[in-house]
């Protein structure tokens, strides 16, 4: 079921209508039942991974916690974490160990001309494994106590709002608000159906407007101009960018009217100065739980200057593996891991320092010479993500830079719509870090605002195009 689909939007009024009547104990549970037939919609039949990894880290977290000998306790982490990365190895990348076994035996010689079975992965496992292991592991390093309610935590794994693409919650921030009486206001209320209306916006209007077109571009490449081949790696980073960021607004706007709080997943990353600051606000709950649960653990930067080089490569390298099982993901990760590393030199060095322009319109240029430069070493590496394959992308790349086809200029007209739309709400929202910024408009601005949103969106909606994010 997909946030821009009817079927949700009949769906949630009858889970808030039901939900709005109920005590805290039975909205808890029936936000569970909404939650497995949201999740179940897909397939049923995956509803039984969720429901062995709640109980699992249910149990294993009271063990640890009651466990006075550290052997116990680290038995209990490696329970969970066995159970619920062989789960996410077994269901996301077995096909793509299987096919590369058999491709590296064709290459000495070897023909595995066997049937293979072909595993589906389930929507979402990624977020809510990677939610579930910072809980238990939370628990582990005695930062996080077990939750007392086997239903309360069930809550915490399932709720549909960020289940299958975020953001990954920690038990810190989402648990107290499960298991506490919540209050509904009229606030909320407004600014979560402004929320869901922004969400739409960004994916409808944006998202999907640029997706048409690069679909058409990145199927046949090798038709295309370099000029074409520009156009649809700038609108992949748009549609991205509205199809995640759109669906992390409306699952908070949605969260609201339950009377839950969810976290900021997008602080418009594409203001980012430097690629470290893209990472502090791209996808934030993503990059918060690679710092927290495995560059620190690696060591960090505490280590020296090669064993931190080490560390962002191999953080960014599983970050691109944990998005898809492919080649082409390992790839982008470890241009992301570059960046890093290249950046952290730079800091580093006093080059950087020399770099520094004084007077307030040489400094201003200099910055938007730096978000230009990050936005464009971004959007070169989207074309790994999007791409079918690694050959594929490599195909792409050699047509950006051949130089070839003439100059259009309708093909650039949409990227600058697109452009132009999206920037007065990311403008907006960047001013102050905050996208409630919008409500200090005044009150005929913002009336404005909505009607156009709300228009283009219904004028706009002709295809219930999924989230890119779901596949993850």
């Amino acid at each position: 079921m997909w946030f821009n689909s009817w079927e949700f939007f009949l769906f949630l009024p009858a889970v808030l209508a039901v939900y709005y009547v109920l005590t805290r104990r039975a909205q808890n549970i029936w936000l569970i039942a909404a939650s497995y037939f949201f999740y179940g919609w897909w397939d049923w039949r995956f509803l039984s991974l969720i429901i062995l990894s709640t109980t699992v880290d249910y149990l294993v977290s009271h063990y640890i916690a009651r466990s006075q000998v550290e052997a116990q306790k680290k038995l209990g982490l490696y329970l969970s974490l066995s159970l619920n990365l062989g789960l996410l190895a077994t269901f996301k990348y077995f096909n793509f160990f299987v096919d590369n076994f058999i491709a590296l035996g064709a290459t000495i010689g070897l023909d595995f001309d066997t049937p293979v079975l072909r595993l589906l992965p389930p929507v979402g496992i990624s977020f809510y494994t990677f939610q579930t292991l910072s809980y238990t592991i939370d628990v582990y390093r005695g930062r996080q106590r077990p939750a007392d309610s086997y239903i309360d935590f069930a809550l915490f794994v399932t709720y549909f709002p960020q289940l299958v693409a975020g953001p990954i919650e920690r038990a810190s921030k989402l648990l107290p608000q499960i298991e506490s009486k919540r209050h509904v206001s009229v606030w909320m209320i407004q600014t979560g159906v402004f929320l869901i209306l922004i969400g739409l916006f960004k994916k409808v209007v944006i998202a999907d407007t640029a997706g048409v077109r690069v679909d058409k571009i990145f199927a046949d490449p090798a038709a295309m101009s370099s000029l074409d081949l520009w156009r649809g790696m700038i609108l992949f980073s748009l549609q991205i960018y509205g199809d995640f960021s759109g669906y992390s607004n409306i699952a908070r706007g949605v969260s609201r009217l339950f009377g839950i709080e969810l976290s900021e997943n997008f602080l418009t990353p594409y203001f980012s100065k430097s690629i470290t600051e893209f990472w502090r606000r791209w996808h934030v709950s993503l990059s918060a739980w690679l710092r927290d649960y495995l560059y620190i653990p690696l060591g960090g930067n505490r280590k020296g200057t090669v064993n931190t080089y080490r560390n962002l490569m191999l953080t960014m390298l599983i970050g691109g593996f944990w998005h898809g099982a492919s080649w082409a993901f390992i790839v982008w990760g470890g241009f992301h891991g570059a960046y890093l590393a290249i950046h952290k030199f730079w800091l580093e060095s006093n080059w950087h320092l020399k770099s520094g322009q004084s007077g307030v319109i040489r400094r201003t240029v200099f910055n938007w010479l730096k978000i230009l430069l990050v936005f464009h070493l971004v959007s070169f590496t989207w074309i790994f993500f999007r791409a079918s394959d690694f050959a594929s992308a490599l195909d792409y790349i050699s047509g950006l830079f051949s130089f070839r086809g003439d100059f259009n200029f309708r093909s650039i007209a949409v990227p600058a719509i697109l452009l132009m739309v999206l920037f007065p709400i990311e403008w907006m929202q960047y001013r102050k870090d905050d996208l409630m910024n919008f409500l200090s408009l005044p009150s005929l601005i913002r009336g404005v605002m909505y009607a156009g949103m709300f228009v283009s969106i219904i004028l706009l909606s002709g295809n219930e195009v999924p989230f890119i994010y779901f596949q993850f």
